[in-house]
């Protein structure tokens, strides 16, 4: 399959049933192999996404045991996730594109949009957008592995007069899908995204590269919003969503339904079960991390607060389900 083919097939799926295509942002200690399937069993997107891993660590003699959970994808998974790398150092890229590929990968995608500070300051994320010719060096390292290599990347850094020289380099990169986080690295979640622009970024990449699929991200909480967007912008390929899935794990059903708390809590005790495993296998506690997900389970109904404080103050997995089993939601 050719480095375009891999897009433009799922692409193609998705237009042939009149949408563009659905994914899961790669997300920090979320987008694991735990919560992919979680989403999975919920109503799966087109696509999913590794968390974004540091290039260098892939492939570091000692690092590259601390990464094997972030890049580990569990045999039931339907599809291979795309792996998200980060990071500054064109040869590190060009070692770890080999090595994700090794492991069965069939995509790459580059993160230059992160805005978290300690990535700024090893120089990636969206510190790329202030460095051109790094970006254009690790576009072409990642490349070497002959495995499609995508970007997702903001507006700008600082200011969002910054989009049409920014996105014009990166479409000159011959890549085949460009995300598009709406908003600046100095905005971060602070402003609605930038809606307003998406006719001129489509203008721009029809004029640039026209080749080269359009993924929008930002403020996006589910499909039916998705597919607005897509109507209402003839052109946009794809919808990436990311907090809106802490709003709901159903952010991709196609034809919404009403969901009871059984139902969400049947889906937090199949993610503590297959935390339990995860752990087991990689023998690293996440146990922190796997409190933020408990507000999408336990968040709207009469006395979540008391049930979901309660949760937060466990410290293993069997704490929590005894407090899920003793609750006035599962009599």
């Amino acid at each position: 399959m050719s480095e375009s083919a891999y897009w433009q097939n799922i692409a193609g799926r998705a237009k042939a049933e009149g949408r563009p295509f659905f994914s899961l942002a790669p997300m920090e200690a979320v987008t694991n192999a735990i919560f992919r399937r979680v989403v999975a069993r919920a109503a799966a997107p087109d696509v999913f996404f590794t968390e974004f891993t540091n290039a260098i660590s892939v492939t570091h003699p000692k690092a590259k045991f601390t990464v094997q959970g972030r890049l580990y994808v569990a045999p039931e998974e339907a599809h291979m996730p795309v792996a998200q790398l980060w990071g500054h150092e064109p040869e590190a890229f060009s070692r770890a594109a080999e090595a994700v590929k090794n492991l069965g990968y069939e995509a790459i995608d580059l993160n230059m949009g992160c805005p978290d500070s300690t990535v700024i300051k090893n120089h990636g994320g969206s510190d790329l957008i202030r460095n051109f010719d790094t970006a254009a060096a690790v576009i072409a390292a990642a490349k070497t592995a002959g495995l499609p290599v995508s970007v997702k990347t903001r507006l700008g850094y600082s200011r969002l007069d910054e989009w049409h020289d920014w996105l014009t380099f990166l479409l000159q990169q011959d890549i085949p899908l460009l995300t598009i986080h709406l908003r600046t690295k100095k905005e971060m979640s602070r402003v609605p995204a930038h809606f307003e622009l998406i006719d001129d970024i489509l203008k721009l990449r029809d004029e640039v590269a026209p080749e080269t699929l359009i993924q929008l991200n930002g403020d996006i909480e589910n499909y039916q919003q998705g597919v607005q967007i897509a109507q209402e912008h003839p052109g946009v390929d794809g919808i990436m969503i990311g907090r809106g899935i802490f709003t709901s794990p159903f952010a991709f059903e196609k034809e919404p339904k009403e969901h009871d708390i059984k139902e969400l809590l049947g889906l937090l005790n199949y993610q503590l079960d297959l935390y339990d495993d995860f752990e087991k296998r990689f023998d690293t506690s996440r146990f922190p991390s796997l409190k933020r997900f408990f507000k999408i389970y336990v968040r709207n109904q009469r006395n979540a607060a008391s049930l979901r404080n309660a949760m937060m103050e466990a410290h293993t997995t069997d704490e929590v389900r005894k407090l899920l089993a003793e609750s006035e939601f599962t009599k």
